[in-house]
């Protein structure tokens, strides 16, 4: 699997230096020995700005005692980083008895000195509840954006089904029992592709900067993207958002589900019945992007243009109605693929046409003219094909992001 590597000379000075940094602080989180309930989980400017999250779903059976150290990719740098953990999914109260957050500094290992301990309610130990969620406290210090965070979770006791995200495009790891605050790789042996547990982490960045969450499928998710080197389109869109100098959008959520639909439930839940939870309760989101229909096409018998179009308005007055913006991106060709037919092929032209041309969006992104062949525009273009005719490889993913009018993101401002 693909690792991250060490950084030389005055870049690794400089990424020690924002390490650290996470560890430092006014003082250590206050601890206590007894679980506390779960606090609200407001979306206002207390709980900052939104710099990762991915989509809960189930992804099998949880475990008492089991540690997990979660690798994920930071959109925008901030102060007073919040984690939110998740048992959306879950049927038993889920208790984590220590949570701590560092930065990578090769596999399992951790930066020295950047590890440090999460609490909730002033209380180190959490329950949260069937179907709940739950913020950590703000921890001091600074967080780097375009960095890969490890937060480090100990479930003491858990049942029932386990909430996560099963394709993460990143090597994550697990051990059994407490090992949440060591920053050696050492008893970190177990690799996972997946994440659990954790589906949001925020930070407080600079007046007035705001984020935006991508509602897809595997293509959002990443699938046929290199493993482990953030090149899902998400990943490229926030590294030209950090370099825009006048785009205050800078946070970047990845809501793509594998196989997800938008009008019927599958892996996941629909985009309509998760667009609240994935999307519109994370913290400074100022826009949602919609991409998604593909599997609503090839994979529902009878799927019509007429029911995806009145699905899109749903989503469209719910997230205005939360005072967001919408930007939509038309459908990519998928011919080649198996479950892909003229028919499906013909619901697919209509909903684009919908799309670039209804007005209904505050703005389009057209990913279809900017994947297709032009010589049998129904199919991928084989530069940007992932090998399955269905999902774009990183050059394809990276043509997306660039495809996307960053001043539509920062459409909710003000």
């Amino acid at each position: 699997m693909p690792r991250t590597a060490r950084p030389r000379g005055r870049a690794a000075l400089a990424a020690l230096s924002c390490c650290v940094a996470l560890g430092c602080g006014t003082g250590a989180p206050p601890r206590g020995d007894q679980p506390s309930p779960p606090p609200s989980a407001p979306t206002g400017a207390g709980y900052g700005v939104v710099t990762w999250a991915s989509s809960a779903d189930r992804v099998g059976e949880a475990v008492d005692g089991r540690g997990y150290r979660l690798l994920v990719h930071t959109s925008v740098g901030g102060s007073g980083l919040r984690v939110r953990l998740s048992n959306a999914f879950g049927d038993q109260p889920v208790t984590f008895e220590n949570v701590h957050a560092g930065l990578q500094r090769d596999g399992a290992a951790l930066v020295p000195g950047s590890n440090r301990r999460l609490a909730f309610g002033g209380a180190r130990s959490v329950t949260v509840p069937p179907g709940g969620i739950v913020y950590s406290d703000p921890l001091p210090g600074h967080v780097p954006a375009a960095h890969t965070l490890a937060v480090s979770l100990y479930v003491a006791r858990a049942g029932g089904a386990l909430t996560g995200h099963w394709m993460a495009m990143q090597t994550s790891y697990t051990t059994e029992g407490d090992h949440t605050a060591e920053e050696s790789a050492a008893n970190w042996k177990q690799r996972t592709g997946s994440w659990f547990y954790l589906d949001a982490v925020t930070v407080r960045p600079g007046k007035g900067t705001g984020a935006v969450a991508a509602l897809g499928d595997s293509i959002t998710d990443g699938r046929q993207s290199t493993t482990g080197l953030n090149r899902r389109w998400p990943d490229y869109l926030a590294r030209r958002l950090a370099k825009s100098p006048t785009n205050t959008v800078k946070g970047v959520a990845n809501g793509g589900i594998a196989g997800n639909k938008v009008l019927t439930d599958g892996p996941g839940q629909s985009a309509l019945n998760r667009l609240q939870r994935d999307a519109l309760s994370l913290p400074g989101v100022r826009t949602v992007f919609l991409f998604q229909g593909v599997n609503d096409i090839k994979a529902e018998p009878g799927a019509t243009a007429a029911g995806l179009i009145a699905g899109y308005r749903k989503m469209i007055d719910r997230a205005h109605a939360a005072g967001k913006c919408v930007v939509a991106a038309t459908i990519a060709p998928f011919k080649g693929w198996q479950e892909w037919d003229p028919a499906g092929e013909a619901v697919r032209q209509e909903v684009n046409a919908f799309i670039r041309g209804s007005g209904e969006f505050d703005a389009v992104a057209d990913f279809d003219r900017i994947l297709r062949s032009p010589h049998d525009p129904e199919r991928i273009l084989p530069a940007f094909d992932g090998g399955d005719h269905l999902h774009p490889n990183d050059k394809g993913m990276r043509a997306m992001a660039d495809a996307v009018d960053l001043e539509s993101l920062d459409c909710g401002a003000g």
